[in-house]
C-alpha cells in the first residue's frame, strides 16, 4: 500500500539539511542551527521518521574505503513470476549491495561490490548460477559521478511555509 507523501515545509527542509550536514549532531545541535526550539525539532523529526521520509539512520559505508574497490551494475532477465525467489537469492549473496525490480528490457538492476576482478567474477556466477536468473548483463564502475543523494530532489519541492517556528521565519 503506498503512502501518502508527507507535506514538508521549509523548516523541515532546513532540519533534513542540517541533519544531513552535521550527521552526529544530537535534538540540541539541530535546534541551535536550525534557530528553532529542541522539542520542535523533536517533533519534526519524530513525524518525518513516522510518514518515512527519514528512513534511516544508518552510516553510510563506503564499501571501496573497506576494501571492496570493483563495484559493477548488473541488469537481470528473470523467470516470469520469479520476483520473490531472485530476492531470496539476491539477498543470500554478500557481493549484492541493492537490487531493484525495473522496466524495460531488464527486470532487476543489481549494484554489486568485490575485492577483485576475481571476486567480482565469483558475485557474477553465483548470481547466474540462481534458477530465477534467466541471463545477465554487467558493466563495471569506473569512478562515481554523482553520489547517491536526496536532498537536491526535496529541494525541488514547493515546501509549505512554516506556521509556527517565529524564530526560524525570521532568521530568514
Amino acid at each position: 500500500m503506498a503512502r501518502t507523501p508527507a507535506k514538508l515545509d521549509e523548516l523541515d527542509l532546513a532540519i533534513l539539511t542540517a541533519m544531513h550536514e552535521h550527521q552526529k549532531a544530537g535534538i540540541l545541535e539541530l535546534s541551535r542551527r536550525t534557530r528553532v526550539a529542541r522539542a520542535t525539532v523533536q517533533s519534526r523529526i519524530a513525524r518525518m521518521e513516522e510518514a518515512g521520509v527519514i528512513a534511516s539512520y544508518d552510516p553510510q559505508i563506503d564499501v571501496t574505503a573497506a576494501g571492496f574497490d570493483v563495484e559493477a551494475f548488473v541488469t537481470l532477465e528473470i523467470a516470469q513470476g520469479a520476483l520473490d525467489a531472485v530476492a531470496a537469492d539476491l539477498t543470500a549473496i554478500p557481493g549484492v549491495l541493492e537490487a531493484y525490480a525495473t522496466t524495460g528490457s531488464s527486470d532487476v538492476l543489481c549494484r554489486i561490490g568485490a575485492d577483485s576482478h576475481a571476486g567480482l567474477q565469483n558475485v557474477l556466477l553465483s548470481i547466474d548460477r540462481t534458477n530465477s536468473v534467466v541471463r545477465s548483463h554487467s558493466v563495471i564502475v569506473l569512478s562515481t559521478v554523482v553520489a547517491r543523494r536526496a536532498l537536491p530532489l526535496l529541494r525541488t519541492l514547493t515546501p509549505t511555509v512554516s506556521s509556527k517556528a517565529p524564530a526560524y521565519r525570521n532568521a530568514h
